[in-house]
């Protein structure tokens, strides 16, 4: 059965990486041929759009026998990549490229690939009488916050719709992850005065304040470290905070008037993220606003929240946590730092996991790419799956 789907799911692979589905831009067209493709397997969809509605979740249902039975299976994952510098890649990175079994492409381990055998596995699901409902769930802008997730899991509430399981299909190597740690993305702005270089008293610098910000932000750091909990799995053990991107100025003879700072912190609970954000919000108003206020009244500091995702829990022996080891005759579980929706699922009161085709060494980088070894891994989960759904 693997070998005959195989194919198809490079196929749709194929078309899924290139729709340019970087996360802020349209996923519509994307969006468009996943429900195209599950309308031919027999499935309900409906859609839940961003405010301007250039982006959309899909949620699409094959019905069991029983159609008022609630406790379906959600097969979950966001349609939106991370940009990709063409002249950085040795292949086009919109283009799928199948070389020593392996398919590269921005998207293809995280997520893609994933969503291609969800695609290319669904008209089973169509073929036989499933005694419940399985669900396919694909939602935007994941990587910058799960902003899209929420809106449609708000609307599932609204129609009072249940479900058993989700398996959220992350590149975990096909392995069960049972927790992740929180996600919480900030950009702070910086607005100061501009000036000449040759008297840097008449201004006052965003980028200076945009310093003293990070070295606190880099304090803070360690101070995390220090408050580790040696019962955590997670590796590292302890919640940490990165500087990722720092933009200002015009020149080294200019002042500049504005600097903007992107920062992160992943939080093993939610104590170490309220640190953090108090720790930071008073140093920004008792210490630096005031500082930069002397010189200039309309000075400014604005911290901007990207996105706090909370973080998922973990539960040695789920039903979801149950379901994927069974499917998959793999019984070890294991954590992880990076976020996904999962705790957003898991806090709706579904049951949830992470296990999904591709390695996470592979997502974000240079020349990503997807084993075949690892779609047929998914493939035989997915159709162990629909096989226990018939039974």
């Amino acid at each position: 059965m693997i070998d005959k789907i195989f194919p198809e799911t490079l196929e749709i692979l194929n078309n899924l990486i290139k729709f340019q589905t970087v996360s802020g831009s349209s996923n519509l067209e994307l969006i468009k041929y996943c429900e195209k493709k599950l309308g031919e397997a027999g499935a309900s969809s409906f859609k839940t759009f961003n405010k301007s509605g250039s982006q959309a979740n899909l949620f699409s249902t094959i019905e069991g026998v029983d159609k008022s039975n609630n406790a379906g299976i959600i097969l979950s994952g966001h349609t939106d990549v991370v940009p990709a510098v063409s002249n950085e890649w040795t292949y086009d990175p919109y283009i799928a490229t199948q070389k020593d079994e392996k398919v590269f492409g921005r998207g293809t381990s995280d997520m893609k690939g994933f969503i291609a055998c969800t695609l290319a596995v669904a008209p089973l699901f169509k073929s036989k009488k499933l005694k419940y409902p399985i669900h396919f769930s694909y939602t935007f802008d994941e990587e910058t916050g799960c902003l899209g997730a929420p809106l449609v899991l708000t609307d599932l509430k609204k129609k009072n719709i249940h479900f058993s399981s989700c398996i959220i299909g992350e590149p975990t190597n096909m392995k069960a992850i049972i927790a992740h740690k929180g996600y919480n993305e900030y950009i702070t702005h910086f607005t100061g005065l501009s000036g000449h270089a040759s008297n840097p008293e008449n201004g006052v610098s965003a980028i200076e304040y945009a310093i003293k910000y990070s070295n606190k932000l880099l304090e803070l750091k360690n101070e995390l470290k220090k408050r580790c909990s040696s019962k955590t799995s997670f590796s590292p053990s302890y919640s940490t905070l990165q500087i990722g991107k720092i933009s200002g100025g015009l020149g080294a003879n200019v002042i500049a008037d504005q600097c903007s700072l992107e920062w992160e912190v992943r939080p093993i609970n939610k104590e170490d993220g309220d640190f953090i954000t108090k720790k930071i919000d008073t140093y920004t108003k008792d210490i630096l606003l005031p500082e930069m206020k002397k010189n200039y009244p309309k000075a400014n500091i604005k911290k901007k929240i990207i996105g706090e995702v909370i973080g998922f829990n973990k539960e040695e022996s789920s039903d979801a946590v149950n379901l994927v080891c069974n499917l998959t005759g793999d019984n070890s579980k294991d954590t992880m730092s990076f976020g996904t929706e999962a705790g957003l699922f898991q806090s709706s009161g579904i049951s949830t996991v992470i296990c999904g085709p591709g390695s996470i060494e592979q997502a974000h980088t240079v020349d990503e790419y997807i084993t075949y070894d690892q779609l047929k891994k998914c493939l035989k989960m997915l159709i162990s799956l629909q096989e226990k759904m018939v039974n």
